[in-house]
């Protein structure tokens, strides 16, 4: 994996978003469509979680969001963010805080 500059890390935007529905896709089975409120804004994401978690197990959740990605078109709907997951073997863990933080909180 190529290093990266500590400058170029901090270019990532990293927010807590509370996501308020979580819906399929039409066509993909893997993927959600999921509403995120961070700080005073409604964004849209489009996540491969479909094989990894229920609706009911992320709705309500808070995730860490990258909001300063370029809007991608997934399946017809554009993804305004990325949320962050690791991935170990077959499992997958969507990254949360460990406390309730306030929606639109920077993560440093």
């Amino acid at each position: 994996m190529e290093e990266i500059t500590y400058k170029d890390f901090a270019k990532l935007d990293l927010k807590i978003g509370t996501v308020e529905s979580v819906d399929d896709v039409p066509g993909a089975d893997k993927l959600y469509k999921l509403t995120v409120e961070i700080g005073r804004e409604r964004r849209t994401l489009v996540a491969g979680l479909g094989p990894y978690y229920r609706k009911a197990d992320i709705h309500g959740k808070q995730i860490v969001v990258i909001t300063n990605l370029q809007p991608k078109t997934i399946k017809g709907i554009t993804s305004h963010g990325m949320l962050l997951a690791a991935q170990d073997g077959s499992t997958v863990a969507v990254l949360r805080p460990d406390r309730k933080l306030s929606s639109g909180s920077r993560v440093l």
